[in-house]
């Protein structure tokens, strides 16, 4: 889905670990901005091995990953690398407020906690091995995914519950060539 090409002026303000601001990588190269939840979350587990599995591919195709989390920083290297994301580019935000400046809001109970949420907890939680761990962070903040390049953002995939799946490929279509 095709948005509204939009700046935003915190993605000046979030530095990452390398010392770069968020709109400074994407002049380099596009940069798929991914929004975490606590890092506890089977859902937010779900979605590092997802990424992870598609990184090579998309740093082939020129494509930059960009984390966004609400833990420490030496904390967020070490989770990274349990899912073979070592070296990860990413931004600690522990109060949640590059999340809220770009939209992305907590969640309401049935977002968090409904049937629907439930029965994709167990898929990914028990059946796929993703389970649940400690919370860190906000357990309310809902997560989100942008596609940034030059500074603007060129697509995006807000979730509406913390069990919807992005579909990444998608997502950075707008930005690789055939």
């Amino acid at each position: 889905m095709a948005v509204t090409l939009e700046t935003y002026p915190a993605l000046a303000e979030m530095i990452t670990d390398r010392g770069r601001s968020v709109d400074a990588a994407s002049r380099e190269t596009p940069v798929l901005l991914v929004f975490l939840r606590h890092f506890g979350c089977t859902f937010c587990r779900e979605a590092l091995q997802d990424l992870a599995s598609k990184r090579a591919s998309y740093e082939r195709d020129g494509v930059h990953l960009i984390f966004v989390h609400m833990a420490e920083p030496k904390e967020a290297e070490t989770f990274f690398a349990k899912y073979h994301l070592e070296g990860a580019e990413h931004v600690s935000d522990p109060s949640c407020r590059f999340y809220a400046s770009l939209g992305l809001g907590k969640g309401s109970f049935s977002q968090l906690f409904g049937l629907r949420v439930m029965m994709r907890g167990v898929e990914a939680g028990i059946v796929k091995g993703h389970g649940v761990g400690r919370q860190i962070g906000d357990g309310f903040q809902m997560p989100g995914v942008f596609l940034v390049q030059n500074g603007i953002i060129r697509e995006r995939f807000v979730h509406h519950y913390v069990s919807d799946r992005p579909d990444y490929d998608e997502l950075i279509s707008c930005c690789i060539l055939p």
